[in-house]
């Protein structure tokens, strides 16, 4: 299963996000060649909008990569049962209940027909110093990035409620990654493995999240600037 082989890997995950709605055909085939050349782990699929087809963009990635896809919606709309797992993301971090149960409630049944791995991720928003597009498209406020005891607390009760992984989320086009502070002390806190993204733009970036203590780092807007980072990126994430 990808949560026990990739997420709970000691060794570390990269993840290539890979957002349809910024990318054409040509460079999504691009992308996924160079994603599987550089031995990616992950490519999350999803967004905040839903212009182009989810279903369209992986039968593109997988007619040239072998990495496994794992949904990262945006809203309900974004399932397709081709993929091979979700990152069932509730925003617990938020109070708007169509982010934390609603859009869930809306694919349940859809999901539980499709059989596909189903991983219940606690999603937190942290702020990165700009407004980003899941704070505006949830309408919710991200912690601060100087309250590490509030984000510790929210991880915590994530774990407790039985979510399997804790995202910790700058997000798209976040001018500042998570602290690293944050990371390791809720790394301190919780067993769950961590999954951090939003705002790493360099291979040392990378390199300090991992040491801090994630499990997984997840890169997109970097490379919709220069997809050239990618095999940089993914040798600094062991």
């Amino acid at each position: 299963m990808i949560y026990s082989s990739i997420l709970s890997n000691e060794k570390g995950a990269f993840a290539l996000l890979i957002d349809p709605d910024k990318y054409n055909i040509s460079d999504i085939k691009g992308l996924a060649e160079r994603a599987q050349n550089a031995n990616v782990d992950i490519i999350l699929l999803g967004g905040s909008l839903t212009q182009v087809s989810i279903e369209k963009t992986l039968k593109i990635i997988r007619q040239r990569s072998s990495i496994p896809i794992i949904l990262f919606p945006g809203n309900a709309l974004q399932f397709t049962p081709s993929a091979d797992a979700i990152l069932f993301l509730s925003l617990i971090s938020g109070r708007n209940p169509d982010f934390l149960i609603g859009n869930h409630v809306l694919v349940s049944q859809a999901l539980h027909e499709s059989g596909m791995e189903i991983i219940p991720t606690g999603y937190i928003l942290i702020e990165s110093g700009a407004v980003t597009s899941v704070q505006y498209m949830s309408n919710t406020m991200p912690i601060p990035r100087n309250k590490p005891d509030i984000v510790v607390a929210t991880a915590l009760a994530g774990q407790q409620l039985g979510l399997k992984s804790i995202y910790l989320e700058a997000g798209s086009g976040a001018q500042l990654p998570v602290p690293n502070g944050i990371i390791s002390e809720v790394r301190k806190h919780i067993k769950s493995p961590i999954i951090v993204g939003g705002g790493i733009r360099t291979p040392q970036a990378v390199r300090d999240a991992r040491q801090a203590g994630a499990n997984m780092v997840v890169v997109g807007n970097a490379l919709e600037r220069d997809a050239g980072l990618l095999n940089e990126l993914v040798a600094a994430c062991t």
